[in-house]
């Protein structure tokens, strides 16, 4: 069951929690562009029809979210204690009934995720279309523009190196996502490596789905020095690896808003040139959406990875004939992992409420700024609602900070 797309979402039953951040910068950067165009009746046309698709798009979203809550909660105050009753009862194949049931409930949530994901690539090629055409009008305005003043000339050498800090600083972080990968992978591989030496780990580690957990566990019941050194060795690279993550994620940020600074100004020189600008703002809006959609890639393989956990339990615990002898004897590590199992569930499912209130302000009060067309706005105005959105991605980045540095990797 070790696969390396399943390292990230198996770590902390948290992960969904990146929804949030990703969804209110897509609807902020929907809002910069907006204003951007402004003057550009055409482009603002096209740029409030996307912004609604996504919105509807956030709408689906919630509903997944709610979909994997419900889940959670079943998981939690259904399957877990009717295997509790058949472990009590030491009756196998009534927990092979309830594995059943559980399974058909995953499968269906797989296929509602599925169908999100490529809802989310079809609308990302169309916000890639519309960048496209933004770009074409661009090019064909300033090819009637034949001077640009020094002021505007040197927003762009300022903006030029800028956008190469950030994409240096893009691709350490790239890199250090790997890294991350591969250390969670390795981890994984040798934690599963060791509960394959202890029945009582090996039922633990097929009843709860995040390695973190397993690790605990490992620690609390190995007592071999070598495998226990190895693990903290394992951690540690894991935790300074996750340490200069969070420290690139945010001087990418700082970078980010840098730019979109000096995008304004470079979007104000052009405004007295009639001139339309980059759409950078757009080209962002894609990245936020792409990062939603592989969340979603995350949760549909965490849920698939559950599946086979599921059958795991199901074939090496309840329905081998020489591990149904034991169930008796090996009854109380049964309950103790479903209790942790219960505790990780809960977890996850209140990480996707969070999402899903998340996607409901999105759908709700978010994109309210389409109501106004940004070209009836004074100049005075125009500035004032670019401050306060600048103010609010600020925000987000600082949230994201806190969050980062107040949440260990190992806990």
């Amino acid at each position: 069951m070790a696969d390396s797309k399943m390292a990230v979402s198996q770590w902390s039953p948290t992960f969904v929690q990146d929804l949030l951040p990703a969804a209110e910068k897509t609807a902020l950067l929907y809002h910069l562009s907006y204003l951007c165009l402004a003057n550009f009746p055409n482009l603002e046309r096209i740029i409030r029809s996307r912004a609604v698709e996504t919105q509807l798009l956030f709408g689906s979203s919630d509903a997944t979210m709610l979909k994997c809550i419900l889940t959670s909660e079943n998981l939690v105050q259904s399957l877990f204690p009717m295997l509790v009753t058949a472990v009590e009862k030491n009756k196998p194949v009534l927990a092979v009934k309830f594995l059943g049931k559980a399974r058909v409930w995953i499968k269906d949530i797989i296929t509602d995720v599925d169908r999100i994901v490529e809802k989310y690539n079809l609308h990302n090629k169309d916000v890639a279309s519309t960048t496209s055409d933004v770009v074409k009008e661009k090019k064909d305005t300033d090819k009637k523009i034949t001077d640009q003043d020094q002021k505007l000339k040197q927003t762009e050498k300022t903006l030029n190196d800028l956008k190469s800090e950030l994409q240096k600083t893009t691709q350490e972080l790239d890199e250090t996502e790997k890294k991350i990968n591969s250390k969670s992978q390795e981890i994984q591989v040798f934690a599963r490596s060791i509960t394959k030496t202890s029945r009582r780990l090996g039922i633990f580690a097929a009843i709860v789905p995040f390695i973190r957990l397993v690790v605990k566990s490992i620690y609390d019941a190995v007592r071999d020095p070598k495998n226990v050194a190895r693990m903290k060795a394992l951690e540690a690279e894991l935790n300074r690896l996750i340490a200069e993550k969070t420290a690139l994620k945010q001087k990418q940020w700082q970078v980010q808003l840098k730019v979109i600074d000096w995008q304004m100004n470079a979007v104000k020189a052009s405004f007295d040139r009639n001139s339309i600008p980059d759409p950078i703002h757009l080209q962002d809006v894609q990245s936020s959406l792409t990062k939603i959609q592989a969340i979603m890639i995350q949760l549909k393989n965490f849920w698939e990875s559950v599946a086979q956990m599921l059958d795991y339990l199901e074939q090496k615990t309840f329905v081998g004939e020489d591990l149904v002898e034991d169930l008796a004897e090996l009854k109380e590590e049964f309950l103790k992992s479903i209790k942790t199992a219960e505790e990780a569930w809960s977890s996850f499912g209140a990480g996707c409420k969070k999402a899903s209130v998340i996607f409901k302000l999105q759908t709700k009060d978010a994109y309210r700024f389409l109501e106004v067309s940004p070209s009836s706005l004074s100049k005075e105005k125009w500035e004032k609602e670019y401050e306060s959105v600048k103010k609010r991605l600020e925000k987000i980045g600082q949230a994201q900070s806190v969050a980062s540095s107040a949440t260990p990797a190992i806990a």
